[in-house]
C-alpha cells in the first residue's frame, strides 16, 4: 500500500491546499493530512478546528484521512508508514525553500521521498495568510475557500453581521 503524506498549517485550509489534497490522493492509496502543531506560530485556528475543517471539506475523498502532529516530519512520516511526502508548490520561492527541506529530510530518513505538485494556476497567488488579511477586513472570500471555511474565518473575527447577511440572501434567492 503507497501511503504519503500532505503536511501543513491549513490556517486556514484553502482551494489551493484543496487541489493539491485531490490530485495526490488519486496517486496513492492512502493520503493522510497532517495539521502541524507549531508551537512557533500564533494560528488563527486551533489544531482541532484545522483538523475538523479540513475532515469537512475532504469528506469526499475515501482514501484521506486528517490528523495532527508536532515535532519533525520524518518522524510523523514514520509512524504514518508513509514513503512519500507530498509538497504544494505556487512559485520557484516556494520551491528553494520545499527543495532544502526535502534534501534534508531524505538525510534523516533516506526511505522518505518527496513529490512536488504545482498548484492550479488559478490558486497559484493564494496562501493561508491572504485569506486571513481578506477575512480580518470582511472581504469576500468565495474564491478562496469553500463555503463552510468562509463561515469559520468571518466567524473568527467577528463578522457575523457578514454571514447572518448572506444568508438573508440565499434564502431570498431560494423563494424567488
Amino acid at each position: 500500500m503507497r501511503t504519503a503524506v500532505y503536511p501543513g498549517s491549513f490556517d486556514p485550509v484553502t482551494f489551493g491546499h484543496l487541489d493539491i489534497i485531490e490530485r495526490s490522493s488519486k496517486m496513492v492509496d492512502r493520503l493522510i493530512v497532517g495539521v502541524l502543531d507549531n508551537g512557533l506560530k500564533n494560528p488563527l485556528f486551533s489544531v482541532e478546528e484545522r483538523v475538523t475543517m479540513l475532515e469537512e471539506v475532504t469528506s469526499h475523498l475515501p482514501n484521506v484521512t486528517v490528523t495532527s502532529f508536532h515535532g519533525l516530519l520524518v518522524d510523523f512520516a514514520r509512524q504514518c508508514g508513509a514513503g512519500l511526502v507530498v509538497r504544494g508548490l505556487r512559485a520557484i520561492t516556494d520551491f528553494e525553500y520545499e527543495l532544502q527541506m526535502s534534501q534534508t529530510n531524505r538525510i534523516m530518513c533516506p526511505q522518505l521521498d518527496t513529490i512536488f505538485l504545482t498548484t492550479d494556476l488559478r490558486y497559484a497567488y493564494l496562501s493561508s495568510h491572504t485569506v486571513r488579511e481578506v477575512g480580518r477586513f470582511g472581504g469576500d472570500l468565495s474564491a478562496f475557500v469553500p463555503p463552510v471555511i468562509v463561515e469559520q474565518v468571518l466567524k473568527k473575527f467577528g463578522h457575523t453581521d457578514l454571514i447572518e447577511g448572506k444568508q438573508e440572501l440565499e434564502d431570498k434567492d431560494e423563494q424567488d
